[in-house]
């Protein structure tokens, strides 16, 4: 086997990076800092000559996320990425690709907001990636990464889980893990899918009139309330077949520990410090983190919390994730939060003291 090529790159670089790798058809997108790396890399590396990949800086993000939505509807796999108030922007026609079931991939770089924010680091779009951030009763898949090699791993990752679910997925990372540097292992390279191809793996695709089948049409729009059900329906039990095969999660010191801390993304990367803190002063700590944020694993955190003394939800937000953690346990153990706001990323040890104050 041939020795794998080890790179240090910035999160962002990854993300690029991978795509052509992964023979990404087309990337769509429009730069907002923290994740404005991602487009430029991909200009810098010019894919179109190699791989034919397209790359284009659209007028806006909704222009950007509407180009996935038509390459989507093509069977192409394609990916847009964004900061929080653009992401806020792509809302609408993330619903719609739901409703349409379209498979896509969005890449969110969190930033602080409300509004325009700040351009340091958040996790506060955990409600809005999680619950379905437009109109209607949908949900999006939700990867988090914690490290760069990650950021480079969920790329693949989240366009084969999309496909096979015909469903959008979000890769929700943040400021912090797109521009932080780290050896990272890229993907090999595959090629793009041929026509052909296409034609085979996404019989929906709308690809023109075969001697087989008619043109297919893609639309979230029906006006018969009964039909209208009949697809709402449908897509809830894809829903819970998803959440039923697709739930991904870590765990670290979780058999011996008194008390948990539940983390995502970045969070969690400074939760594993405070855990090796939190032991040396005698506190029994461990580690939770979940990697799907939705489908969330509630049922494997509701078997970890049992017999626990307590649990520390630590994100970058006001409280967003913990409100999960709380349904999972319904009530048999003790949850409580710890975050900072305004793109303020915490220090391991005010999450140890967090820890101390709160459940002690």
């Amino acid at each position: 086997m041939a020795e794998q090529e080890v790179t240090l790159m910035k999160g962002n670089e990854a993300i690029a990076r991978a795509a052509i790798r992964c023979g990404v058809d087309g990337f769509f997108g429009y730069p907002i800092t923290p994740q404005s790396e991602i487009i430029e890399t991909l200009a810098l590396d010019k894919p179109w000559e190699t791989t034919g990949m397209v790359v284009v800086q659209a007028e806006s993000e909704v222009a950007a996320i509407n180009m996935v939505h038509g390459a989507a509807g093509a069977g192409k796999r394609a990916f847009t990425s964004s900061s929080s108030p653009g992401v806020a922007l792509m809302q609408e026609c993330i619903s719609y690709m739901a409703g349409s079931e379209l498979p896509g991939v969005v890449v969110n770089v969190q930033r602080g907001g409300p509004g325009l924010g700040t351009i340091q680091p958040s996790q506060s779009d955990y409600i809005q990636a999680t619950k379905g951030g437009g109109n209607g009763d949908y949900n999006v898949i939700v990867l988090a990464p914690n490290s760069v090699q990650e950021m480079a791993d969920f790329v693949d990752l989240a366009f084969n889980l999309a496909f096979k679910y015909r469903n959008p997925a979000m890769i929700l990372s943040d400021g912090v893990i797109g521009q932080m540097m780290e050896k990272v292992v890229l993907p090999p390279y595959k090629p793009r899918r041929t026509e052909e191809e296409i034609r085979r793996e996404c019989p929906w695709a709308t690809i023109g009139r075969t001697k087989d089948r008619q043109p297919n049409i893609h639309t979230s729009l029906e006006l018969k309330p009964e039909a209208m059900e009949k697809h709402n329906i449908h897509l809830q039990e894809k829903y819970r077949q998803i959440e039923e095969n697709e739930v991904r999660y870590e765990t670290l010191q979780c058999d011996d520990a008194d008390y948990i801390i539940v983390a995502f993304g970045s969070a969690a990367r400074l939760a594993q410090k405070a855990i090796e803190i939190a032991r040396q002063q005698g506190i029994k700590v461990g580690l939770f983190r979940p990697i799907t944020l939705w489908p969330f694993p509630k049922n494997e955190i509701r078997e970890m919390a049992h017999g626990k003394k307590g649990i520390l939800v630590a994100e970058i937000n006001a409280g967003q994730m913990v409100y999960d953690v709380r349904l999972a346990v319904n009530g048999e153990e003790r949850v409580e939060h710890f975050g900072r706001l305004g793109g303020i990323v915490p220090e391991p040890d005010e999450i140890v003291e967090a820890l101390k104050q709160k459940l002690l």
